[in-house]
């Protein structure tokens, strides 16, 4: 059980109700990192509206299983076993390669970028994105020039720059609210990226 009161789908009503409706899977299933918000739904529509047009938006250039790696990562970093379980289904689905998918989450809790069988293109935005997590305090702009070098495009690097801080932001909501997996259906996301506003998880 969360730490904080949350209302289930079928008791919600008005507001709540019409979010809960917008975000649900198979059977009105709400995941359960949106229901923590249940008690405040124009925080759930702020966190659906930055998660979809972050991670989930057409106007991405980084693909978007690059994009789930990312946050696998950083919510590995975090320890926040809640979205490293459910991104990591979704990062599997879309790489179609359960082999590369297992190696990549090996490397990812090793804690071991070079190990991941990812390009040095890749593996450059991990050192990025770790940096970022744990040391945010000491950025410098030689980090973003340094994925400039390996070929990332200024609106790419913002692509990586979002991702990695929204789910720094989504971990904190798990880990300090007491959200689990329970009773969720793991792996589901928005997968509709050509309507912003369509926020049906699938």
């Amino acid at each position: 059980m969360p730490w904080i009161k949350t209302i289930p789908f079928d008791a919600a009503t008005g507001k709540l109700r019409d979010l809960y409706k917008r975000v649900t899977g198979p059977n009105n299933n709400v995941d359960n990192i949106m229901m923590m918000h249940s008690l405040r739904p124009h925080t759930m529509e702020g966190h659906m509206a930055i998660y979809k047009y972050v991670l989930h938006h057409k106007d991405n250039a980084v693909p978007k299983w690059f994009l789930e790696t990312l946050g696998v990562w950083v919510s590995s970093l975090n320890a926040c076993s809640y979205c490293v379980e459910h991104h990591f289904a979704g990062l599997k689905r879309l790489l179609r390669d359960e082999t590369r998918a297992d190696a990549l989450r090996a490397g990812i809790e090793a804690r071991d970028i070079a190990a991941t069988p990812l390009d040095a293109r890749e593996q450059a935005a991990l050192v990025y994105a770790q940096k970022l997590t744990v040391a945010p305090q000491d950025m410098v702009q030689s980090d973003v020039q340094a994925l400039r070098d390996a070929g990332w495009e200024d609106g790419e690097i913002l692509e990586i720059n979002q991702v990695s801080a929204y789910f720094s932001y989504a971990n904190r909501t798990v880990l300090g609210l007491g959200c689990s997996t329970q009773g969720d259906v793991i792996g589901l996301s928005p997968g509709n990226n050509d309507d912003p506003d369509d926020w049906g998880h699938a």
